[in-house]
């Protein structure tokens, strides 16, 4: 064995710590996971070699003949796996082997329940896959160099999965990885030939290079022990390069898990061969929940790129709009060189045919989910419904397609899920509409019960109601979905066409005139807090609603730009009255003027605060407020 040398003992990440406790306290029902994940991970260490070699052939040291080989002792009760891929140097151990993913670190403790279960989903979010080998192994030794460095500068990891782990310089003189497993007391029945054959083909027999398995042989005479031959025991072909007739779903489903790192199948794929102008190959996953680091810009996104079946990168992200940054795949060219980088990347037309073809396919896919499979859409739309809602300002040529598969809750609901889309909430429009209506807010509860309804609620007229951050700054860029434009109901002089029978629109015209006198009065008693007073359409119940203008931010906006620190344009709300409530009729009696702008300023605060907006002076709204209940009271 090689000498060891600046050996130190160094602990492990907190959370790291707290992985590692639910792997070894029967994190998974399903144990043999473990050589799923180290198999994966070595097939990725072999990936990157390859890629470094095309610009420096040297690393491949003489070995160009890329494998993984799994062994057992059954004696010893170990089980080995081995890559010749690019190995890690020191740093890389410490850094790779002792905390988690670096874009985990800090959110993993964040979302742990305390429920093992549930807690077990985490797993394949974090990309930690490696840590899975303490489910069958009281210790794990990692023996490792990396390609292209001395023999000298190997190193060997080695850790009982407690709090901390041992790190030492070793010779070494074959580059790439060697990770021993001690099993526990029970888990015997992994140190066997048969058991590890069966594990390899039932999840990595779509690893594109071979897995070898030893094969025992007699014996020659003179020697003691039978010589040990290896044999391949996957297909070691790329599974998109295949036929799909001759794929199973299950196969879809492990290739999935192994370029994703998540243990969790895929909701939907799409498997395509593009043939002529362009050649090229894909496979598209739509994953059944989202990655903890969804909306980190940071985060690493896009598909994995094969170049004639040479893999050149892990996250290549121009092959598919931001919005779309959740799909996992493989996207395999032969119209571009071996030597094509990030830069290169986002320069070439060829990429942009592809990333066109490559959107439309999953766009297709979703459609297909939502049409065929709805309670799946709808747990889709759960996870990735706000990142979808990005794509109508990201990807105009597509503005459309995307328009049909968002989901909104609206006034025929009762819970406040997304669940409405527009093609429905056409197909049970009144007859003689022509507009689609809805409502933003802070809330379901608040544009649920808000004013701005109550006409809508009278005339039984459907109202999609907007309750994330992002549905103001989405309907900027929605002007009309199949010939039907969008209206804000809270915006502008509201006008509901067709749906107005002429008689109800003359008696507006006549109560409008009728009212011009208290219009003016109003107007007076609010100043400049308001940009116009009229006569409203929109309410049944209320005394009074506050409505935007046309071109002005609306309450979500607003709030967006003011916590980023942006300067607001200036605007003020439209008052807007009902004629026919009490309190109006007996504001329009009110003789005293002083008392008429009391109770005008509080009508108009408590439709502000209807609104969901805050008051801009809340003393004064009590101290009104104060001095019309003592009034009421003498």
């Amino acid at each position: 064995m090689s000498v060891e040398t600046q050996k130190e003992t160094l602990g492990f990440q907190t959370e790291v710590k707290q992985l590692l406790h639910l792997m070894i306290h029967s994190l998974y029902s399903n144990k043999e996971i473990f050589l799923r994940e180290l198999i994966s991970n070595a097939s990725d260490a072999v990936d990157k070699l390859r890629f470094e070699a095309l610009a420096k052939p040297e690393l491949l040291e003489g070995g160009a003949e890329l494998k993984i080989r799994v062994s057992f002792d059954k004696d010893a009760k170990t089980v080995t796996l081995e890559d010749n891929g690019i190995g890690m140097s020191r740093e890389d151990a410490i850094t790779h082997l002792g905390t988690i993913a670096k874009s985990g670190t800090a959110d993993f403790m964040k979302h742990l329940t305390g429920d093992q279960k549930k807690d077990s989903h985490l797993i394949g979010q974090f990309g930690v896959g490696f840590y899975s080998a303490f489910i069958v192994a009281d210790k794990v030794d990692v023996f490792s160099r990396r390609a292209g460095s001395a023999a000298s500068e190997g190193v060997h990891w080695s850790s009982k999965g407690e709090g901390d782990f041992e790190v030492a310089t070793i010779d070494k003189a074959e580059r790439g990885t060697r990770i021993v497993l001690h099993l526990k007391s029970g888990e015997d029945e992994f140190a066997d030939g048969w058991r590890l054959r069966n594990i390899i083909k039932k999840y990595s027999d779509h690893i594109a290079l071979p897995i070898e398995l030893p094969k025992e042989v007699a014996a020659t005479e003179g020697e003691e022990k039978p010589a040990v031959e290896w044999e391949t025991v996957n297909r070691a072909s790329a599974l998109w390069t295949r036929p799909r007739t001759e794929i199973k779903d299950e196969e879809y489903q492990e290739f999935y898990k192994h370029i994703a790192h998540d243990f969790e199948n895929p909701l939907s794929w799409s498997h395509n061969k593009v043939e002529g102008k362009l050649e090229y190959s894909s496979l598209l996953y739509v994953p059944a929940r989202a990655p903890f680091d969804l909306y980190q810009r940071e985060a690493p996104k896009g598909l994995k790129l094969y170049v004639q079946r040479v893999f050149v990168m892990d996250q290549a992200e121009s092959f598919l709009p931001l919005y779309l940054r959740f799909i996992k795949g493989v996207v395999d060219s032969n119209d571009l060189s071996l030597n094509v980088s990030r830069e290169i990347l986002q320069k070439d037309p060829i990429i942009d045919s592809m990333k066109s073809a490559l959107t439309k396919r999953v766009l297709d896919m979703l459609e297909k989910l939502a049409k065929n499979e709805p309670e799946q859409y709808k747990g889709f739309w759960k996870n990735f419904g706000q990142v979808m809602k990005e794509g109508p300002a990201e990807d105009f040529a597509n503005k459309e397609k995307i328009a049909g598969l968002l989901r909104f809750a609206s006034t025929l609901g009762d819970d406040g899920e997304q669940v409405v889309g527009l093609a429905e909430y056409l197909a049970r429009a009144k007859e003689g509409q022509d507009k689609i209506y809805y409502l933003t807010g802070e809330t379901y509860a608040q544009v649920k019960n808000s004013p701005h309804l109550e006409v809508f609620r009278k005339k039984g007229i459907e109202v999609l109601l907007l309750t994330d951050r992002i549905d103001e700054w989405l309907m900027s860029y929605l002007n009309d979905f199949d010939g039907k434009s969008f209206v804000d109901v809270a915006r502008g002089d509201l006008d509901l066409g067709n749906l107005d029978s002429e008689e109800d629109k003359k008696a507006a015209q006549e109560v409008a005139k009728a009212k011009e006198g208290l219009v003016e009065r109003l107007k007076t008693a609010l100043g400049e807090s308001v940009a116009e007073v009229r006569v409203s359409h929109r309410l049944t119940d209320s005394p009074a609603i506050l409505a935007i203008g046309e071109q002005d931010l609306g309450l979500q906006m607003r709030q967006i730009l003011e916590a980023s620190g942006q300067k607001v344009p200036d605007s003020k709300p439209i008052f807007e009255f009902n004629p026919a409530h009490p309190l109006i009729e007996k504001l329009d009696n009110e003789q005293s003027d002083e008392r008429f702008g009391d109770l005008s300023h509080i009508l108009f605060d408590q439709a502000a605060l209807a609104a969901g907006d805050s008051l801009k002076d809340p003393a004064a709204y009590v101290r009104r407020l104060n001095k019309l209940l003592v009034e009421l009271s003498a």
